[in-house]
């Protein structure tokens, strides 16, 4: 496994090393000893499964609050998308800075996203799934969640989302009084 850090400190690309013969390919997508590299030793306790029938499909921003704050490694499995992850902790040198990262089932790159942090995507492709990796219980009252069209976030889609769900289209827009987390 490769990790990559990006420009949010603790947010990793991680590429995984496929061996490839006469059968196909062969790769480890999570190793508890290899990601202790990045510091990672907590559990994954939940892993979810997201598919997306049609291109432009459009999911997030969403994170979770403290107490209840999780890691997350996300992986394409199928299709492409381009995944957002956006710092959302107070104290960072890099509040509300996002970062974007095409992930496919061709490329096999996976992000993990540490504690802090909104994640969504938009699909590339129809028939898009990707599998997340938790560190923490999905907990429903403690979600809290950006909204994709927000200028002060300045994030640049490849292509306008096409469907979104109604509660995703009508988050409140950041302002001075947004403290992150």
């Amino acid at each position: 496994m490769k990790f990559s850090e990006t420009k949010l400190t603790g947010l990793y690309i991680a590429e995984p090393e496929p061996f490839k013969d006469e059968r196909g390919l062969f790769f480890r997508t999570f190793c508890k000893n290899v990601f202790t590299e990045i510091e990672h030793y907590k559990e994954f306790v939940q892993i979810n499964q997201s598919i997306n029938i049609c291109k432009g499909t459009f999911r997030g921003l969403h994170y979770q609050l403290p107490p209840f704050k999780d890691v997350k490694l996300v992986r394409c499995i199928s299709g492409s998308v381009i995944d957002i992850i956006v710092d959302v902790r107070k104290e960072s040198d890099t509040f509300l800075k996002s970062f974007l990262i095409e992930l496919s089932e061709e490329n096999k790159r996976m992000i993990y996203i540490p504690e802090g942090f909104a994640h969504g995507f938009i699909t590339l492709e129809d028939n898009t799934q990707l599998i997340y990796h938790h560190t923490s219980f999905y907990q429903p009252k403690h979600e809290g969640s950006l909204n994709i069209n927000d200028c002060a976030l300045n994030i640049k889609l490849p292509i306008k989302p096409r469907i979104m769900s109604k509660v995703d289209k009508n988050i409140p827009f950041v302002d001075d009084t947004f403290e992150g987390i």
